[in-house]
């Protein structure tokens, strides 16, 4: 099942490159740009929502967000430098849904994102994996009927074993794509897969195993 398709605009190769790999982690279809100075581009690829810098090599993100508005109505996640309150004032006038100032953990980007998709009606159709269900536009995550009651990480988490069901994933890789930074310590994964598969056990019999010296797989009924 494809997701909510995010455009992010954002000069900076190395913030650009880890956000993107962080949202297609969540599950989400993205498109980039290094430069916002053209409207068309960014409407063209049609999307549900935009991650927008807003100080760009040739214009000024608040200035490309009104112009997008005029078009289209798009949620705006601004992606800033500038954290004076005046700024995030203008950014909030011209309708933007949230705003994020540099540097920020590319965890809180992703629930900020998928909270402003939430409420714009915008994420995916939920998506299942035998007897799993989750529901990301909800907000919640089922097994044989049951509620898990997940926190945010672990919605994530499952989501990401759930999209990539039957294949062996390394800590490296859920590091990278369900949190989004290469330098965490391998044991926060270990702790929240536990977490997770303790609440998947709830509701029936083991389903993401671990595979010894290679990472995790989910193998559902």
């Amino acid at each position: 099942m494809v997701g909510a398709r995010v455009v992010v605009v954002e000069d900076e190769e190395a913030v650009r490159e880890a956000v993107v790999r962080a949202l297609e982690g969540d599950g989400l279809t993205v498109v980039s740009f290094a430069d916002g100075d053209e409207v068309e581009p960014i409407l063209t690829a049609a999307p549900d929502l935009v991650v927008l810098d807003i100080a760009l090599p040739h214009g000024d993100g608040l200035a490309l967000a009104k112009r997008l508005r005029a078009r289209r109505d798009l949620p705006i996640v601004f992606l800033t430098a500038r954290d004076a309150m005046a700024d995030r004032l203008a950014g909030f006038a011209l309708g933007a849904d949230d705003y994020l100032v540099k540097p920020f953990a590319l965890e809180e980007l992703l629930a900020r994102v998928r909270a402003v998709l939430r409420r714009s009606g915008r994420l995916g159709e939920p998506i299942e994996a035998g007897d799993v269900l989750i529901d990301e536009q909800a907000g919640f995550a089922t097994r044989a009927g049951g509620e898990l009651g997940l926190t945010p990480t672990e919605m994530r988490l499952l989501a990401f074993f759930v999209r990539h069901r039957g294949l062996v994933l390394s800590k490296e890789q859920l590091l990278t794509q369900v949190w989004g930074y290469d330098a965490y310590d391998p044991n926060l994964v270990e702790v929240h897969v536990s977490a997770l598969r303790r609440k998947l056990e709830e509701h029936g019999p083991r389903i993401l195993e671990t595979v010894r010296g290679l990472g995790y797989r989910l193998t559902p009924q």
